[in-house]
């Protein structure tokens, strides 16, 4: 009888596990998760840390730039995951950077888009403050869904300005040429004979493309740890575009 109730309890248990696994990683039929409207820059509210579409899950290493552990929640494997359906169509080139303005526009009247690029998956552009010509921000739109949201990974986690990065303190050990060679002794191992193409400063970080002869991804630098973090979410590099269309 003891034998027949553990078996029992054992089979529930296994049953539980399966669906757990089931429920994180199951292939979700592609659809938008993010809201626009939640979104509030330099806020670490539901917009930015808790809307549905990118759940991270970040502990001391994290905060403190000296590690990084990058929790997937439903929402993000699900849009990484994504199944589209066989007549699936990218939004067009207009509505993609109508989406990116519209975007920009929450950051202020003083923010502007710029350096538009194309992705397989998403449309890519830096925010720029045009009264200290700085740029601040990164940001994505999907290019199935039309919907924009600030660019996970980097962004969101060492921005000094507008993500968790806030909280850092002192100053930066890495300046943009010594991060440059960071990156090139990088990849080296990561895509040999591939060289830094383009560069941008963030505030807490700087992103550069790569490639070995066009521009086949991007990463980031961490200007206090020298970290760099791959931005494996783009797809294959389309092409480039400019706000006037």
């Amino acid at each position: 009888m003891a034998d027949s109730k553990n078996i029992i309890i054992g089979l529930l248990v296994l049953a539980l596990i399966a669906l757990l696994f089931f429920l994180a990683f199951r292939p979700m039929t592609y659809s938008s998760t993010y809201s626009q409207g939640d979104y509030q820059p330099g806020h670490m509210g539901p917009g930015m840390m808790n809307n549905p579409g990118y759940n991270y899950s970040y502990g001391p290493g994290m905060m403190n730039n000296s590690g990084y552990n990058y929790g997937y929640g439903p929402g993000m494997m699900g849009n990484m995951m994504a199944i589209y359906y066989p007549e699936s169509k990218p939004v067009t080139q207009d509505e993609a950077l109508k989406s990116l303005e519209n975007f920009a526009s929450q950051y202020g009247s003083n923010i502007q888009v710029a350096d538009v690029m194309i992705f397989s998956g998403n449309y890519y552009a830096v925010l720029k403050d045009t009264n200290s010509s700085q740029d601040i921000a990164e940001m994505l739109v999907d290019r199935y869904s039309g919907s924009a949201y600030p660019e996970p990974g980097p962004n969101m986690m060492w921005n000094t300005r507008f993500g968790a990065g806030r909280t850092t303190t002192g100053a930066p050990e890495y300046d943009l040429n010594e991060a440059k060679k960071l990156a090139g002794d990088f990849l080296t191992g990561y895509l040999p004979g591939a060289q830094v193409l383009e560069s941008n400063e963030m505030p807490g970080y700087y992103t550069f493309d790569f490639g070995r002869q066009d521009i086949e991804g991007m990463l980031s630098v961490n200007a206090y740890s020298g970290q760099i973090w791959v931005h494996t979410w783009h797809g294959p590099y389309l092409g480039e575009t400019n706000i006037t269309g």
